[in-house]
């Protein structure tokens, strides 16, 4: 493509709503492809009303040709992981662009030189904008939508990062699971009930009758399990109560499990039914007037299921609590007519978790790349 590249920073709503609606120019053709809710995305993008962006610099770009826009990115200053790993680490997310090589180096330029100003060593991305939320390029599964709250993207944009000498800094897996593959063999329940007699876990579901002080056994946890995990950042209050308020209003109660040994919460399993099903019909990403109809609609007909995460605290990690967690919420989901699940995602060297999903019958059948490079 031929024409000057420019770069703008983002410094109005109309601004932000172009960042927002760009990836419908990306995707319109792209049958997998997920819709966002643009009143969900104007939330969370919001620097006055998400936790994150409060607490962590983060600039907005948008990228034109000739005056037509060809892409976007954030460049994110993360120092919450900066100080929980002692690193000096950029990021950048979010971002989406047209087929063109140019183009890309442009905003990930852009976003580097942005981080330079800070000290930092090396940009590491796409993150949306942290670990806690979206990451990574889908590498390969192109062939399906995402799960809620999985990142899809064309395989262009793999090409490029690595013609542009950005290398791999980790992958993360996400497992696919079916009535007809998934395994609860003898040998696993074998496994489930000699667990449960030498550790008699009590698996409960979330009491959404004292959710706030749920949420605070949850945090606590959360910031336990993963504090030795790459990448991991520990979630504020303020964060955690952010994003706690808008699952509030779509999980499944029964689908949520905390694990009780000898009187400590241990651990927790959280699994919401994959809600890109309904979103995937919401064309337009507007709720209102007539996604409405169709959010509550299909809601309900739901047949897949997406197991988010599972924590144990790391003084019970070595006991192996988490198959009681999977085998439970298997047999739930099951039992409550979900047909298929997905587990993710996953990091690619964590053997405990990458071993009881394939116990279990899981299969990778997507891979997500985080990629790195020196400032």
């Amino acid at each position: 493509m031929g024409g000057n590249i420019e770069i703008r920073t983002i410094r109005s709503s109309a601004d932000l709503m172009k960042f927002i609606k760009f990836p419908w120019q990306i995707y319109r053709n792209d049958p997998n492809w997920v819709p966002p809710l643009i009143m969900d995305r104007k939330k969370f993008l919001s620097k006055e009303k998400n936790p994150f962006f409060k607490e962590n610099p983060t600039e907005f770009y948008l990228a034109y040709r000739d005056g037509q826009l060809v892409g976007r990115i954030a460049a994110i200053l993360n120092k919450q992981h900066n100080e929980f790993h002692q690193e000096n680490i950029g990021f950048f997310g979010f971002l989406e662009a047209v087929n063109d090589r140019e183009v890309f180096k442009a905003l990930l330029d852009t976003a580097k030189d942005w981080l330079r100003q800070f000290n930092c060593q090396a940009m590491r991305g796409p993150m949306n904008p942290s670990t806690n939320d979206e990451v990574g390029f889908l590498i390969d599964g192109f062939d399906t939508p995402p799960y809620f709250m999985m990142t899809h993207n064309p395989p262009y944009y793999v090409e490029i990062m690595e013609e542009l000498g950005y290398r791999k800094a980790k992958d993360l897996y996400a497992y696919y699971l079916d009535e007809e593959t998934v395994q609860i063999t003898p040998k696993v329940q074998r496994v489930y009930d000699v667990l449960q007699k030498r550790y008699p876990v009590k698996l409960r579901t979330v009491d959404m009758k004292h959710f706030d002080e749920e949420l605070e056994v949850v945090r606590e946890i959360y910031n336990d399990a993963w504090a030795r995990n790459w990448g991991f950042v520990p979630l504020t209050p303020a964060e955690f109560d952010f994003i706690a308020d808008d699952f509030k209003k779509i999980l499944d109660p029964d689908l949520v499990l905390i694990g009780e040994y000898k009187g400590d919460a241990a651990g927790f399993l959280l699994a919401l039914p994959n809600y890109n099903e309904v979103f995937q019909r919401i064309s337009n990403g507007r709720l209102f007037p007539f996604g409405l109809f169709k959010f509550l609609w299909y809601k309900n007909k739901i047949k897949t299921l997406r197991i988010i995460t599972l924590g144990i605290k790391q003084k019970y990690q070595p006991l192996g609590l988490g198959a009681l967690f999977y085998i439970e919420i298997i047999k739930r989901g099951l039992a409550k007519g979900y047909r298929s699940g997905e587990m993710s995602w996953i990091l690619e060297d964590n053997d405990l978790m990458n071993k009881a999903a394939q116990m279990l019958g899981g299969k990778v059948y997507k891979t997500y790349r985080i990629y790195e490079t020196d400032l």
